[in-house]
């Protein structure tokens, strides 16, 4: 495949990345990762409704802008290159496109245009504590009564989930398992029943939280498609979403190195700069490498995703782009953020320098979603091996 942005999307690119370097600079991080709800409201506010990044890929039909795959992914990657605390991924990575995929046309019709002005923030839950991130992660029991649903059980890990307007929660019908009986729901968040809690976790610009239901009771209108068909859906949601996390984890990766190179331009050691060391050299040069690959990666999987949105991919197809993708992500962001720990030296560790911000990005975005051995292993039992 050979891949080249347009001039549009190119912009789009440059315009993102001004708008982060201007508004999401180190104290804005650090006071965004510090609140209660993880984002400043103001931020939010222009992101919606004067960068309109929230309307990028929902269909003009919805309220959106009706732009691809490609153009969502390249906002996700700058926005991984400057940490940008704000519920972007779970809103637009996962709600809208859980209603996409799954939502029938009155329900995207009542749902995407507010996600899309900003008016509306969802996030999708789905599994528990078990650790694993497809369907067979959901535990939470949905059995029907007349015209209602009764949910029962917990979800872990889910972005945003303390804080989101809107959750679509995955449940399956009792004694089915994988995707078989998976059923998605439209959950406003003040249902009766519904505990949600922040977890602390080692990346503090990014939140998460465990959400409880308690015989909470949904009327067969928030059913997203058919009963306990959502499998599939469930899928290629989880895909789409592993492909932008997957651009965030590649703009953090080229950020990493150019703070590391900035850095090994300025320190000293025996009267030159540590950067004309042959030794830093090199491990810049592995830095790119990486970093440039996993760009490679990802853009051939943004174009996987955007025909898997318009018909033309199949589910399977983009399940192996995404794997392929976040697999490769994952390992050069982890890499990319040791290595720079080493070439700033002691300092790298300290406070002070946001080094450690992005070390524990990429810790914890290697778990999220699958690290890179579970997406090979889903590579190879795909191709049979």
């Amino acid at each position: 495949m050979e891949f080249a942005f347009t001039e549009e999307q190119q912009m789009i690119r440059e315009t993102a990345a001004q708008f982060l370097a201007d508004t999401c600079d180190s104290a804005a991080v650090r006071r965004a990762m510090a609140t209660d709800t993880g984002f400043e409201p103001e931020l939010w506010q222009r992101i919606a409704g004067e960068m309109y990044w929230t309307a990028i890929h929902i269909p003009e039909a919805y309220g959106g802008l009706g732009l691809g795959y490609v153009e969502l992914v390249a906002v996700m990657e700058q926005m991984g290159r400057y940490l940008l605390c704000a519920p972007y991924f779970s809103s637009v990575c996962l709600g809208a496109n859980a209603l996409l995929m799954a939502g029938s046309e009155e329900q995207k019709a009542g749902y995407l245009p507010r996600i899309a002005d900003g008016s509306l923030r969802a996030t999708l839950a789905w599994c528990d504590a078990s650790g694993r991130w497809d369907a067979d992660g959901v535990s939470v029991t949905a059995v029907r009564h007349g015209d209602e649903y009764v949910l029962d059980g917990s979800y872990r890990y889910v972005v945003d989930g303390h804080t989101a307007e809107l959750l679509i929660v995955a449940a399956r019908t009792p004694g089915s398992r994988g995707g078989d009986g998976v059923s998605l729901f439209l959950m406003p968040t003040g249902c009766a029943g519904v505990t949600r809690s922040w977890l602390p976790t080692m990346d503090q610009t990014r939140k998460l939280a465990a959400i409880r239901l308690e015989n909470v009771r949904l009327p067969a209108s928030a059913l997203l498609g058919a009963e306990g068909a959502a499998g599939e859906a469930l899928a290629k949601t989880l895909a789409l979403a592993t492909v932008a996390l997957a651009a965030e984890q590649a703009g953090g990766a080229q950020q990493i190195l150019d703070i590391a190179v900035a850095y090994t331009k300025e320190r000293q050691q025996f009267g030159r700069a540590i950067a004309s060391f042959q030794a830093i050299k090199h491990k810049a040069a592995d830095m790119m490498l990486k970093a440039e690959a996993a760009k490679s990666a990802v853009y051939y999987a943004a174009c996987v995703a955007q025909e898997a949105l318009t018909g033309g991919a199949q589910g399977a197809e983009l399940a192996a782009a995404a794997s392929l993708a976040k697999a490769y992500c994952s390992e050069t962001y982890f890499f990319n953020a040791g290595t720079a720990l080493q070439m700033h030296g002691g300092v790298g560790f300290t406070w002070e320098y946001d080094v450690h911000l992005y070390f524990k990005r990429a810790r914890a975005s290697e778990s999220f979603l699958g690290d890179a051995p579970e997406h090979r292993e889903r590579i190879a039992v795909e191709l049979g091996l």
